[in-house]
């Protein structure tokens, strides 16, 4: 897919409180989709009523129904993932573009700082993730 042509919209979030494995799956879940259907999916995790499928990180998943592949409920990810959903929504409208032809062209989740946490079990650190989106209205649906 050629982007040269196209005007991304990016949204990006630093040192967010969420487990890194978990974002990474949630961004694989939502790369290529339709901001509004993403949008919407996102919420329908948070209510779990639709599980996000987990591909990488599967080691130590829960017995599941024959025919389903593997996947959970990270409520406190998708809700991080929701706001920036919404961020770049307004990045977009901002912009200039059409908000029901945006798509996601681009979405990932880094590992950030760990710091240690303070007290009396040392060496505890942090969860710390840094996720970005870039949105555009081409490219595949």
């Amino acid at each position: 897919m050629d982007l040269k042509n196209e005007r991304l919209v990016w949204a990006r979030m630093r040192d967010q409180p969420i487990s890194v494995k978990h974002a990474v799956e949630v961004a694989r879940a939502l790369r290529g989709k339709k901001l509004t259907r993403a949008i919407a999916y996102l919420e329908d995790v948070i209510a779990k009523r639709q599980p996000v499928p987990y591909r990488r990180y599967v080691q130590e998943s829960a017995a599941h129904k024959p025919g389903i592949g593997p996947g959970r409920y990270p409520v406190k990810t998708a809700t991080v993932f929701l706001s920036l959903l919404k961020l770049a929504l307004a990045n977009a409208k901002h912009a200039g573009l059409d908000t029901e032809k945006l798509i996601i062209v681009h979405c990932k989740a880094d590992k950030a700082s760990q710091p240690y946490k303070p007290g009396r079990h040392t060496r505890r650190t942090f969860k710390r993730t840094h996720i970005e989106v870039a949105v555009t209205t081409g490219g595949r649906a």
